[in-house]
């Protein structure tokens, strides 16, 4: 099938297809199209079944349902360079350690095709750049979402990368967070240990899930706001998506400003005072930051560790609630 353009294809699954998956039948009905391509269109949202789009790979095909398959145009295989101001921590001919701004997008995708922060690596480092999968591109081996700050770092070199994503999937490394949650927790320090996988209604969200990928996070309570509000430190044990945010929304505590997990302003809120509530309830995004990674030098061996303040955003609205400034960037794990 020529993806040059946006195709549609229809079918109506006849009765040898019931309870099959949806992504095996339709590679199967179309034969040009790969299963995992399939599975990654029916994730993005485009097919359809009579009508309402479907998202879970995994459904079993209806016998008499009519099924829609979009193909959209096929996105440039090289993104292209653009020049940006990056803050630069650190940087080698093995690898580069930036503070990512909130509303950066890390990878190009569906809808941020461009002005990402590997667009902006290519023009930084351009010419200095690992062959990765048979292209020049930067050693992406952790992504920050959009709306995070924070401490990132990007090989530059193979040897970089593959020991860099060695580390990150054996957590052979220190990362602790910061993040402004609502309610008070009733622990100095906890830990959460709960499977998160995909939502089982709304696929663009993460939930814990029991039959998600097992995931825990180190909790503690760094300074309380009354009982409305508070700060706490997180340090992961494993690296799901979401992993903070799904984990705090599901001990109640969900983050300030989260667009996804927070579904309604806990009852605790109505103990501020108006125009802090304002304040608060009208941070626009979520209100976390990568405020610190160590790990050791893929090359050298030396020990690395950095640490970022929380941006003018964030900074701002903790000055806010805690004036004289006692509300800093975790020092000790948990």
């Amino acid at each position: 099938m020529d993806e040059a353009t946006t195709t549609r294809r229809e079918m109506v699954a006849d009765s040898a297809a019931a309870n099959q998956r949806l992504d095996r039948w339709l590679a199967t009905v179309l034969g040009d199209l790969s299963r995992s391509r399939v599975k990654a269109l029916i994730e993005g949202g485009h097919v359809t079944r009579d009508g309402a789009a479907t998202r879970d790979p995994s459904e079993a095909v209806r016998p008499g349902a009519r099924y829609a398959l979009t193909v959209p145009p096929p996105t440039p295989a090289r993104p292209e360079a653009q020049a940006m101001d990056l803050s630069v921590l650190y940087e080698d001919q093995h690898l580069l350690v930036l503070d990512k701004p909130a509303g950066l997008v890390v990878h190009p995708a569906p809808g941020n095709l461009d002005g990402t922060l590997v667009n902006a690596l290519l023009a930084h480092a351009e010419g200095d750049l690992p062959v990765i999968g048979g292209e020049v591109r930067p050693g992406i081996v952790h992504r920050l979402d959009k709306d995070t700050s924070g401490v990132m770092v990007v090989a530059k070199s193979d040897r970089a990368h593959q020991a860099l994503s060695e580390a990150f999937a054996s957590r052979d490394l220190e990362r602790a967070y910061l993040a402004l949650v609502w309610g008070v927790p009733g622990e100095a320090s906890f830990r959460i240990e709960a499977p998160i996988g995909r939502h089982p209604v709304d696929r663009k969200r993460m939930a814990v899930v029991p039959r998600g990928k097992p995931a825990a996070t180190k909790v503690k309570l760094l300074r309380a706001y009354g009982t409305a509000l508070a700060l706490v430190e997180c340090r992961l044990e494993t690296g799901r998506t979401h992993q903070i945010r799904v984990h705090l929304a599901h001990a109640g505590h969900p983050l300030v400003g989260d667009p996804v997990y927070l579904r309604r302003v806990p009852a605790g809120a109505r103990t501020l005072e108006p125009e802090l509530l304002a304040e608060v309830t009208g941070f626009p995004r979520q209100a976390l930051h990568a405020a610190i990674l160590g790990f050791t030098h893929p090359v050298t061996g030396a020990a690395l560790r950095f640490e970022t303040p929380p941006p003018p955003d964030l900074a701002a609205l903790l000055t806010r609630l805690w004036p004289e400034g006692h509300w800093a960037i975790p020092t000790n794990p948990v």
